[in-house]
């Protein structure tokens, strides 16, 4: 490590713990954990001599302790050593309220997601890097909607993974019980739980689609200023994701609302009482979680990509709407569909043809990614991919 402070931000039982201690075992590295009453208060009491009782240092859930930052910015200040203080937080450590001071040019932050598809299974994951690479996508798919299904409902979080049925159920209704109850309840002192729990029954069921505070906020009967801090609660620990409008300064007729996605799709399945059974029923969500499984995919991928790649969506007021809009540094553009169907169709283009009319080459590939088998071309540039080239297509 050359930073002098490094983070690992992430879901809480991402595997945070695992891997700093893994860290912290390698380099001989103190290890502390503020999970523990006793190590916590020790912290709160004396930071300053807390964070000189070892030259390297590793903490965990140090967002329980937001104090100790200052102490930290005054010793690696002092004593401008790479390395010396690597931390884990299940909150995004930016976003916490009281935070004294961010430590900026001192620290740098990675963001440890549930584990992908790719991970999983052990294959390359490099989607998002091939398509902006130039390289061609050719993949052929033996999965069927049930393997999708299955997937969806899975997650990501190794606990889940490693188990099935009513004890992964399980597991993940004690996750987002605890995760409301000890983590945003008593890091932002909100005395109504039930509203924020209220508000996460309401999100899941707008996953995939464009929201806003405002409407929100008619339905809770709360402030929009309350809504909207309630929702960037959920976004510190790792919860949901706003998806960004793409195009409003180009464009007037683009909306900047954001679209929804869920960090896991077993955490969004749970909350909606879905299994791998209704969600192949006509009448199931699978294509909302569908969309919001595959965004998820993709923003695991962008941190490994060569370039800064950043991810929107896009619609305008006339419901021309491309799901997933992928953007590098040079303005070149990546569009992406995704339908819940074994069959691709000229008309699942009609956004992203929307955009290669208004962008030109800038728009380097549109891709629908469906649950069929082949990859087909729908015209220049153009293509149907199926869904697991996601975590199958190499780098």
């Amino acid at each position: 490590m050359d930073t002098r402070v490094v983070v690992i931000n992430g879901a809480r039982q991402c595997g945070k713990s695992t891997l700093a201690a893994q860290i912290a075992r390698k380099t001989g590295a103190a290890w502390y954990s503020f999970d523990r009453p006793d190590t916590l208060e020790s912290a709160r009491r004396d930071p300053v001599s807390f964070v000189r009782s070892a030259p390297r240092m590793v903490i965990d859930e140090v967002q329980r302790a937001p104090d100790i930052f200052l102490a930290m910015k005054e010793l690696v200040d002092a004593e401008p050593t790479p390395g010396r203080f690597l931390l884990t937080g299940s909150a995004r450590i930016l976003g916490l309220r009281g935070l004294p001071d961010a430590l900026p040019g001192r620290m740098e932050t990675y963001e440890l997601w549930p584990l992908a598809q790719g991970e999983i299974e052990g294959s390359p994951d490099g989607f998002v890097q091939a398509l902006f690479s130039g390289r061609p996508v050719a993949h052929t798919s033996d999965s069927v909607r049930a393997d999708y299904a299955a997937r969806i409902v899975r997650g990501g979080f190794p606990e889940a993974v490693a188990r099935s049925g009513r004890r992964r159920e399980r597991f993940l209704e004690s996750y987002i019980s605890d995760l409301i109850n000890r983590d945003v309840i008593q890091l932002a002192a909100i005395e109504r739980g039930h509203h924020l729990r209220t508000l996460l029954d309401l999100l899941v069921g707008r996953v995939g689609q464009v929201f806003t505070v405002a409407g929100l906020a008619r339905v809770l009967g709360l402030s929009q200023q309350t809504v909207e801090r309630y929702i960037g609660l959920l976004e510190e620990v790792f919860l949901i994701k706003r998806v960004p409008g793409w195009g409003v300064a180009a464009n007037s007729r683009a909306t900047a609302a954001p679209k929804l996605a869920f960090v896991d799709s077993g955490v969004a399945a749970g909350l909606l009482g879905a299994d791998e059974t209704s969600l192949l029923r006509a009448d199931g969500p699978l294509g909302p979680l569908l969309e919001s499984f595959v965004v998820a995919e993709i923003a695991r991928q962008l941190p490994w990509v060569d370039q800064t790649i950043e991810l929107f969506h896009y619609r305008t007021r006339d419901q021309v709407e491309v799901d997933i809009v992928l953007q590098n540094r040079r303005r070149q553009v990546v569009a992406i569909e995704v339908k819940a169907s074994a069959t691709a169709r000229d008309e699942d283009f009609r956004g992203i043809r929307h955009l290669q009319a208004r962008l030109g080459d800038d728009l380097t590939r549109g891709i629908v990614l469906y649950l069929g088998h082949q990859t087909l071309p729908f015209g220049e540039n153009l293509q149907a991919v199926p869904v697991d080239a996601l975590w199958r297509t190499p780098a």
